[in-house]
């Protein structure tokens, strides 16, 4: 079990139960998923722009990836129903917590003039979506071998509720938001 899957369990549920005033330590909100996009247009001109996003996404992850394809045809985006259009990566378990402390710890730290997540970053309900314009920022990719600058998506998915509980969970675990910022 990962360092922060039993910090969690140990410490955090408990100071979650005490913030929120919860009683059953199983209704705490907890980190249901990852999921983890890459798409680009550059995927329709060339199939080997997909196959290296691809490897990378696996680099990044751990895992192999799912390939989006479009629903319908769009002329105007010279998009064809079938097409590859983006890659999809859901982390669940171990791998969703290794994730997500290799992101807290390693990534946000690394990330160019980050001032922290902003609360605007929220769906609603307690979800939490956050866009990285280039995948270099991953200790993973080296800077030297990158052919391109891909940017990706990455949605924390909780049972939260709404936002306010969202963040009291995700603050917790050690996410970094913005100072003064409330919702």
């Amino acid at each position: 079990m990962s360092n922060l899957k039993q910090s969690f369990e140990k410490e955090t549920v408990k100071k979650l139960q005490d913030k929120m005033k919860i009683k059953n330590p199983m209704a705490v909100p907890r980190l249901k998923k990852i999921v983890v996009n890459a798409s680009t247009k550059d995927y329709l001109s060339d199939k080997k722009n997909i196959e290296k996003a691809r490897e990378d996404l696996a680099l990044i992850t751990g895992q192999k990836p799912k390939t989006a394809k479009a629903r319908i045809s769009v002329s105007t985006f010279k998009l064809r129903e079938g097409d590859e259009i983006g890659l999809v990566v859901t982390l669940r378990g171990s791998r969703m917590y290794d994730f997500f402390e290799k992101l807290v710890t390693i990534v946000f730290p690394r990330v160019r003039d980050f001032n922290g997540v902003d609360d605007k970053a929220f769906d609603g309900r307690g979800n939490l979506s956050i866009g990285f314009t280039e995948n270099t920022v991953f200790a993973e990719i080296d800077p030297g071998k990158v052919d391109k600058i891909r940017s990706l998506q990455i949605t924390l998915v909780t049972n939260a509720g709404d936002n306010q509980k969202g963040r009291m969970l995700l603050e917790e675990m050690g996410v970094p938001f913005k100072k003064g910022g409330s919702l």
